[in-house]
């Protein structure tokens, strides 16, 4: 019988493979960096090549790491950076271009078309999202229109599109396998929420041909095998889920009105909506937290006769979160690793009235202005390295605020905690600002890994290596719990203070 399920973890900056085991546990985990490419002002790249090569040299190297054999994997579950976008060929498997990330702005003028002409109107009735840049549809079709003869190929049926799921899934499978789950189709822009199939009415304005899309799939299921050449040997590849859908399920949200924080390169909240895809009045979006298979048991046939329902989710997208540490790190030198932003913030005992907005490329949710830009406000002849660093981390808390009032505002409920996960969890600095400008405590659970272990669990139930998400609940629990210890009062001059440097920050691209 196998003992462990292995999850890969294919990021932003890093692709992440990490070895589970029966109780939840990271038994073995091996990560690798991949270059982040500019090529112009706001325009944001990755080589799939590069993301492919890593992912699977970390898949093998955590294997190597834990002395685990194929025999003793259940199967393989993906958690992915999701709106990121490719195109290659079906025959080669060659993306025809660059991968372009899920941060890039280069298709705010075919997105602000799109508002104009009033269709952004039926894009959120339809998918949940509102036009921006941040969705892979419109990267889809900005691909389409400058590779050279892309989009001929792509009527041909030559071309193949997907997040990042599907290139991984792809490659895994020896080409045998072009698909995605409803989380991952659920951020392209392109699919319909309520029937949970690929909208014609948006393909057909964005100049999308069908054949170019994957098959959607539920998130836990069995699709096939990886190529045994790869690992050694056959494995399930079994579960898939965008990463922020995977952490709320790693964090066992399971019933609505649960929500998730998760600090990464950005920071996205979830809130568990159940079986209802719940409209936001507030700029967030609606969108499939994931869907399982009716059995919860291996499907060798490769076919889903009865999925379950799927669970909906509200979500506030915050762009810049942990990427703001690395901009302190990598352009500006304050530190020499991410992790020393925390003593240099303790270092100062407040902000110093410095607020530092990373809106690098642009501001996400609740104000989706693409037209925003990094702002550093309240600057003084004493203000120093400590008051920028501690800026740079207040930054993420109140984006996180920002949203979780937008969130209570859609859904009428009053969030009692707040689940975090995310390397930056491990700042108790941040952490406990965090829970200082929400009022609320911030749970922080004993495996943080949770993106990875909720695509570890959506791989396990497929194959029955767990039972169910009982028993999946029955694994979490809280390693620390930040209580608020500042005053009401405090925490709105606080507050005020970043919605006025929010102010001066929005825009200010507009007209370049």
């Amino acid at each position: 019988m196998a003992h462990y399920v292995l999850a890969l973890d294919q990021g932003t900056t890093s692709s992440r493979a990490i070895l589970f085991d029966r109780e939840a546990k990271p038994v073995a985990v091996a990560q690798r960096e991949f270059p982040q490419l500019y090529p112009q002002p706001g325009w944001v790249e990755h080589d799939p090549e590069a993301i492919w090569a890593t992912q699977l040299a970390v898949a093998q190297e955590v294997l190597y790491k834990a002395q685990v054999s194929t025999a003793d994997v259940a199967a393989i579950g993906i958690a992915n950076q999701r709106e990121t976008t490719v195109v290659w060929e079906r025959s080669t498997g060659r993306p025809i271009a660059n991968a372009i990330v899920w941060q890039d702005r280069r298709t705010a003028e075919e997105c602000q078309r799109l508002k104009a002409s009033g269709f952004e109107a039926e894009v959120r009735a339809r998918t949940g999202l509102v036009a921006d840049p941040y969705f892979s549809g419109t990267k889809v079709t900005w691909l389409l229109r400058n590779v050279p003869d892309a989009r001929r190929r792509a009527g041909a049926g030559e071309l193949a599109f997907g997040t990042i799921d599907t290139f991984l899934l792809w490659r895994l499978s020896g080409g045998r396998l072009h698909i995605t789950d409803v989380s991952n189709a659920s951020r392209t822009l392109l699919f319909n929420i309520h029937t949970l199939e690929w909208d014609e009415t948006i393909l057909a304005e964005l100049g999308i041909p069908r054949s170019l899309l994957p098959e959607v799939r539920p998130s836990s299921a069995y699709y096939g095998e990886a190529h045994g050449a790869l690992l050694g040997a056959p494995l399930p590849l079994a579960g898939d889920a965008g990463d922020q859908q995977a952490a709320t399920f790693g964090q066992a949200c399971y019933e609505p009105g649960l929500a998730k924080n998760t600090y990464g390169t950005g920071c996205f909240l979830l809130m568990n909506t159940g079986e209802r895809a719940m409209p936001s009045a507030h700029g967030l979006l609606t969108t499939v937290g994931w869907q399982l298979s009716g059995s919860e048991t291996a499907h060798r046939s490769g076919s889903d006769a009865h999925p379950l329902p799927s669970a909906y989710a509200l979500e506030g997208s915050v762009f810049i979160a942990g990427a703001a540490v690395q901009w302190l790190r990598d352009e500006l030198g304050l530190i020499e690793r991410s992790a020393d932003v925390e003593a240099l913030a303790a270092s100062v005992n407040d902000n110093g009235g410095v607020y530092l907005v990373p809106a690098f490329v642009g501001l996400g949710a609740p104000y989706w202005d693409p037209y925003a830009r990094g702002t550093l406000v309240g600057l003084t002849r004493g203000s120093g390295r400590g008051h920028i660093a501690r800026a740079a981390l207040e930054a993420i808390a109140y984006q996180t605020r920002d949203v979780l009032e937008a969130m209570e505002a859609d859904s009428h409920l009053r969030l009692h905690a707040l689940r975090v996960d995310g390397g930056a969890t491990r700042n108790d600095l941040l952490m406990q600002f965090q829970a200082d400008i929400l009022g609320v405590p911030v749970q922080r659970p004993a495996v943080t890994e949770t993106t990875a272990l909720g695509a570890a669990y959506l791989a396990g139930l497929a194959v029955g290596f767990w039972r169910d998400t009982a028993e999946l609940a029955s694994n979490w629990s809280v390693e620390r719990a930040f209580e608020p210890r500042l005053d009401a009062e405090r925490r709105e001059v606080l507050y005020n203070g970043w919605r006025r440097a929010v102010e001066r920050a929005r825009g200010w691209a507009a007209n370049t």
